[in-house]
């Protein structure tokens, strides 16, 4: 039997990697992480998730004391805008959250190798120039921004920049062009738009949020306008030139049509994400990418190369830190002996806008193209709690099969969107019906009662409608 250093060793140290690795340590297994960045917790902590949701809280006030929202509540301000402070908390932020990992790994004796793995057969990778053995390596390596052709990101100049460019712009653009109407292009427009940016955001389908359910899609257009976003929808980047400090965005209809140029100070580019495979020599292990570049995997997240599994944005699925978590609680189970498993049909998303817009599940029109559904829904305009906080704008949509009556899935426009819908994927895991969700008692005043009221709207019994 041949000896390793280590029983696992996980390559990445972002959420699902993290995990991954304190998971097996618990387990009883020799485990360490191969990470090269200065901190632990991948994209997602360090120019991802955490420091963006920092960013939108901070805008929100801002955005309510200048525009009206507190007055209308008897606070009156003159807010005035200290961006490097507020930029400064987001650092802090990630500092604490980063440094919270790295006491993690030291408290579940997790080692860190510190730098980029690179494969030199399915048991050993090198490591800072030093080769490490090890019975099973997990790869969760994430995912970077997908380039848009023709396109350079530079985000040192800060005029075309990406995601992590985009967090940190030291002043406020005058005019902003974000390049895709997905999550990250709504996100981090809105920042900038609350803080007194002109913000356009071309999309190059005919609604934003590509993805979700088509009424949450509907509304989201009707809700960013109002907000003041310019869209731009059916619209395609023909190319951006860059001159000095500033850009010129050049864009015509997807369909074809007359070209219009865009002035911008900032051009944010998001149209998605790609795995992060290229340097880990999957040729040395002959581990093959499918035909949009992702690492194949079973059930239990093996490879097709034996001791080699995979977990996170580099195989199939949403790329989303929470799926990535509970793949690397499964996949750490799986290599202890366990039974690890992840229920895929039930992984929420959420946009971390003002509202928010969260799912889980099957969207209206995937489970028509299944079966016969029956539908409820109720606005949050007649929500008491939404309506005494002035949130009108939303409703939640419960989609339910029409025979069976069990809940496929749950969409919601809300404030707190993206804690409500936990309750709905919960309800989903266990297997829930509307009529469970509708006879289950929920406190009062809260936004969650939206959940309810909408169960029961499946039905057609509705009480405050």
């Amino acid at each position: 039997m041949a000896e390793y250093d280590y029983d696992v060793l996980v390559i990445g140290a972002g959420p699902g990697g993290y995990v991954a690795a304190i998971r097996a340590a618990q387990l009883g297994l020799k485990t360490a992480c191969a990470e090269g960045r200065e901190t632990l917790g991948g994209t997602c902590l360090n120019v991802g998730c955490i420091p963006s949701k920092a960013l939108l809280h901070a805008s929100e006030y801002f955005d309510a004391a200048k525009n009206g929202a507190m007055a209308k509540m008897g606070i009156k301000v003159t807010p005035e805008l200290d961006l490097d402070t507020m930029q400064g908390q987001r650092k802090e932020a990630v500092k604490g959250l980063t440094g919270g990992i790295e006491f993690l790994f030291k408290k579940n004796k997790v080692d860190w190798l510190k730098g980029y793995a690179t494969f030199k057969d399915a048991h050993s990778v090198e490591v800072a120039g030093k080769t490490v053995t090890a019975k099973n390596v997990v790869i969760a390596t994430g995912s970077s921004v997908t380039p848009l052709p023709g396109v350079t990101i530079d985000n040192a100049g800060g005029v075309v920049v990406d995601s992590t460019g985009a967090l940190e712009l030291a002043s406020v653009p005058k005019k902003m062009v974000v390049i895709g109407g997905g999550v990250i292009g709504l996100e981090l427009g809105s920042v900038w738009r609350r803080l007194g940016a002109e913000v356009t955001v071309v999309e190059f389908l005919d609604q934003l949020l590509p993805g979700m359910d088509g009424d949450v899609r509907k509304e989201a257009g009707k809700i960013f306008k109002k907000q003041g976003l310019n869209l731009k929808l059916g619209t395609k980047v023909t190319g951006v030139a860059v001159k000095g400090k500033a850009a010129k965005v050049t864009v015509e209809p997807a369909k074809g049509g007359e070209a219009e140029v865009l002035d911008a100070d900032v051009v944010l580019v998001s149209i998605g994400r790609r795995p992060n495979v290229d340097g880990l020599g999957l040729d040395a292990i002959g581990l093959s990418l499918n035909a949009r570049g992702q690492i194949e995997t079973d059930h239990d997240f093996r490879t097709a190369v034996d001791g080699v599994w995979a977990i996170g944005d580099v195989i199939p699925g949403p790329m989303l830190a929470h799926k990535a978590e509970d793949e690397g609680i499964a996949v750490a189970e799986n290599i202890a002996g366990l039974t690890g498993i992840v229920n895929h049909d039930v992984i929420p998303g959420v946009v971390y806008t003002q509202p928010e817009f969260a799912g889980v599940g099957l969207t209206e029109e995937a489970a028509r193209e299944r079966g016969e559904v029956k539908v409820g829904k109720f606005p949050m305009l007649a929500n008491s709690r939404a309506k005494t906080n002035h949130e009108p704008d939303g409703f939640v949509k419960v989609i339910a099969d029409a025979k069976t009556d069990r809940v496929l899935g749950v969409w919601c426009i809300a404030s707190v969107a993206g804690t409500m819908i936990a309750q709905a994927a919960q309800a989903m895991e266990f297997g829930a019906t509307s009529e469970d969700i509708a006879y289950t008692c929920h406190a009062h005043p809260t936004h969650s009662e939206a959940i309810k009221e909408a169960a029961m709207a499946v039905t057609g019994k509705p009480i405050h409608i």
